[in-house]
């Protein structure tokens, strides 16, 4: 447990201001009536703002008020001072980032805590005295020489019950463009939205001079009693853009202590399948993954899509759980994007009208954007982060160089793709959930779709998930447990979060409880049996993972029962690869579906182990290990290791 607003509030005690009188008295000093104008009343807000300025020393200070004419004045600046530059499309720009700086930065990321707190065991804490020293050594005129840029946004639909009124504070134009597109510009409604809220979100960020010296001193601190973050000597978007990852930390722990059984913050993607056989009927998806693992491609594989990285959850007044994507734009990786795979994407990006930043791609001599796996005759020259690249180029050790980073990105409205569900996403009342999914990258363990046979069995999913380690996090490696795909954005104890976990989704208030399910898409042949190093399928096959997940979540198609949860059945499967133009062989299902227990076991005791470390991890979670583990113990003395799915009963 903590408590909000205990301790020193690190802005307040390094810029000295803790009153209303001192923070009117430096804003009417360091600001000119037009820009005292635009800023917001909200009293908290103002001292956060003159605290700000008071440490940091800016220039100048450019109050974004959304407007045309401000969010023109945030691009040219953006490519004024070389953060972006121009490209050949109208509309798209394109970011570098050091190479020292290419995704975040896990192992100088701290949360700060007070004496007494705990604090998840998988992510790093510092103490607040600690954080204090640093702040006072690196944050005062570190924005000399550069303009200070502040706006104001909701994170969610303006109006809706769980969305989040922030305020994004820096000296990068980069951000600020960035938070224009991903969050909804609320300055003409901060004050009421604060007022109604009872708090809002801080998020200071100050990049310096950018250079790769100083990423040795960059720190990305996440206050959770003062629900501030504050971010220093680096630019990536996932470090400094703090109304996204930042901030969703700090809804986490608000959900977890204050809000428990009712709301939950979550690392997931919210999109609508829809059943043509079934009237047109639209299912609502909500589905965790890791960064990297196919959560952007999963969510718009629905016709109805809504979001592909975060959702708000609560219990509305019907029984069931109603979910609002918190961001109107996605910061989605690139690699891997293709007309193949993701058409829908692929015409924003390559089409015309449509606003892109770009991130750590190539850039051809045409000025076009270029990526690994863009699906596109690869070009002879270019520049990526790294400076000139040409085709054929390898690296140090000898082997091909990339023509762009893994965790390159593009950034873009949401609202421009096709299949995007731009009234429900706008939609304070969120939409209706009907599925969730957790998965994570396995290559040999379980398979692509199973289904919780309870709730708590579906708490029990998501604590469970794997992954090998992506580009998104830099200084990770191997292969990781990632419960719930949240765990480097859950400030306290594990143990906490499960329960409320437990709270939500065994709710008395939960009349419409969703199917819970896992998902894998990362099988490989080696792994089950087959030759070669390739995946079991493909991109394509999400979309009937999904369909037999819309269809059981109706009561349309049976299913196997297993130890470790309902699997679909083949006769249901085939005529859904026959609607996206595929055979799909027994031979395959059997290699997909069969129980590997052996694999299972290991799995299910590395999980049990690491949690028995934790301290106060609900005993339900153990029950539920024992349980399948004594079960699946059963099945491989009767069927052997490898348990084909028709050893089970329907």
């Amino acid at each position: 447990m903590f408590t909000l607003r205990q301790g020193d509030d690190i802005l307040a005690a390094v810029s000295g201001i803790h009153s209303a009188d001192q923070a009117e008295a430096l804003l009417c000093e360091r600001l000119d009536a037009a820009t005292l104008a635009k800023l917001a009343r909200n009293e908290d807000a103002r001292l956060k703002i003159a605290a700000a300025i008071a440490i940091c020393q800016p220039d100048a200070v450019f109050i974004n008020s959304g407007n045309e004419a401000d969010v023109r004045w945030i691009r040219q600046h953006a490519l004024a001072t070389g953060e972006e530059r121009a490209l050949a499309k109208a509309g798209h720009s394109i970011h570098f980032d050091l190479p020292e700086d290419q995704g975040r930065l896990i192992n100088q990321t701290y949360y700060v805590v007070n004496p007494g707190e705990t604090t998840n065991s998988l992510a790093k804490a510092m103490r607040r005295d600690e954080v204090l020293v640093y702040a006072r050594k690196y944050l005062p005129k570190i924005m000399v020489g550069k303009i200070m840029m502040i706006g104001f946004y909701s994170r969610g639909p303006i109006g809706a019950i769980v969305a989040w009124p922030a305020i994004e504070i820096s000296s990068s134009a980069y951000v600020l463009h960035s938070a224009e597109i991903l969050y909804r510009n609320c300055h003409r409604d901060f004050d009421d939205l604060a007022r109604q809220r009872g708090a809002f979100f801080t998020n200071l960020h100050a990049q310096g001079a950018n250079t790769a010296a100083d990423i040795a001193n960059a720190r990305i601190f996440i206050d959770r009693a003062w629900q501030t973050t504050i971010a220093t000597f680096c630019a990536y978007a996932g470090n400094t853009l703090h109304l996204k990852k930042g901030n969703h930390r700090l809804a986490v722990d608000y959900a977890t202590y204050f809000q428990k059984g009712e709301r939950l913050s979550e690392h997931m993607f919210i999109t609508g399948v829809q059943n043509k056989e079934a009237n047109g009927r639209v299912t609502y998806f909500a589905g965790a993954a890791p960064s990297g693992c196919g959560k952007t491609t999963t969510a718009m594989v629905g016709e109805q899509f809504i979001g592909d990285d975060l959702a708000q959850l609560w219990i509305d007044d019907q029984g069931g759980i109603r979910a609002i994507n918190p961001e109107q734009g996605i910061f989605g990786i690139v690699e891997d994007v293709n007309r193949d795979g993701d058409p829908l994407l692929m015409d924003c990006l390559r089409g015309d009208g449509v606003e892109v930043i770009w991130s750590n791609v190539l850039i051809d001599d045409q000025y076009r954007p270029r990526w690994t796996g863009d699906g596109e005759p690869p070009p002879l020259r270019g520049v990526n982060y790294q400076g000139e690249w040409r085709r054929g180029q390898t690296d140090d050790t000898g082997k091909p160089a990339p023509m762009s980073h893994k965790n390159a990105r593009c950034t873009l409205l949401a609202s421009a793709i096709a299949n995007h569900a731009t009234r429900i996403a706008d939609d304070p009342e969120g939409a209706p959930i009907q599925v969730i999914t957790y998965s994570g990258r396995d290559a040999d363990t379980m398979p692509p779709v199973w289904v919780a046979k309870s709730a708590e069995e579906g708490v029990a999913i998501g604590a469970s998930l794997v992954s090998a380690a992506t580009a998104t996090e830099t200084g990770a490696s191997g292969v990781k447990r990632q419960p719930w795909a949240n765990a480097p954005f859950i400030p306290g104890a594990l143990g906490d979060y499960m329960a409320a976990q437990l709270a939500f989704f065994t709710s008395e208030k939960l009349r419409k409880p969703p199917v819970m399910a896992g998902l894998n898409y990362f099988l490989t042949h080696a792994e089950r049996g087959g030759a070669g190093e390739g995946l079991l399928g493909e991109k394509r096959d999400v979309r009937v993972w999904l369909a037999w997940l819309e269809r059981f979540a109706h009561g349309e198609c049976a299913a196997i029962d297993t130890p470790i949860g309902f699997l679909p059945r083949y006769e249901d499967l085939r005529p859904l690869f026959s609607a996206i133009g595929k055979v799909y062989e027994k031979s395959l299902y059997d290699q997909q579906f069969s129980l590997y227990i052996d694999n299972i076991i290991r799995r299910i005791e590395l999980q049990e182990t690491a949690y028995r470390r934790e301290t106060g991890i609900p005993a339900t979670l153990f029950a539920i290990y024992a349980r399948q583990k004594a079960e699946l113990l059963r099945v491989k003395e009767q069927h052997g290791a490898i348990s084909l799915p028709e050893f089970f009963p329907t």
